[in-house]
């Protein structure tokens, strides 16, 4: 890999977090892009995440809203910080099967003690065609590392 494809170190101290949630790997999310105040994670269709008619079940909607928002927060603290979810509000749009969802988080306002976020989850269809799925507000505290 050369410099200009390396990831950078902001994103590498994102992907360090991100590759400890469990919950992401079980389900088979990756990291796909983090910016100051911003983060992209993708979600791969699969049966680990479908509900019983088949389409992409809400609560792993949520998740992927949840971490990228998340993620989007720990971008905005110091080296040594974490964050955790105070809480969060999220409208599904549509439903879909098959494809690839994506959550792009991104902070709205960063404080020391709260960090607000928003993210939008969209699907896209083997076409590559991209359809709004869901809206996400987000409440995040700042916590020490514990690990």
């Amino acid at each position: 890999m050369n410099a200009a494809t390396a990831p950078s170190e902001l994103f590498q101290r994102i992907e360090a977090s991100f590759l400890r949630q469990g919950l992401m790997r079980h389900l088979g999310a990756r990291l796909v892009r983090v910016e100051p105040g911003l983060c992209e994670v993708a979600l791969p269709y699969s049966e680990r995440i479908n509900q019983q008619q088949g389409g992409f079940h809400g609560g792993a909607m949520g998740a992927l809203a949840d971490i990228a928002g998340g993620y989007a927060a720990m971008t905005q603290v110091p080296e040594g910080a974490e964050v955790t979810t105070v809480e969060y509000k999220i409208n599904f749009l549509a439903g879909f099967k098959g494809g690839e969802l994506r959550a792009v988080g991104r902070v709205t306002r960063a404080g020391k003690r709260i960090i607000v976020t928003t993210a939008e989850v969209t699907h896209l269809d083997a076409s590559g065609k991209e359809s709004a799925c869901a809206l996400m507000q987000q409440t995040i505290a700042p916590v020490t590392k514990t690990y």
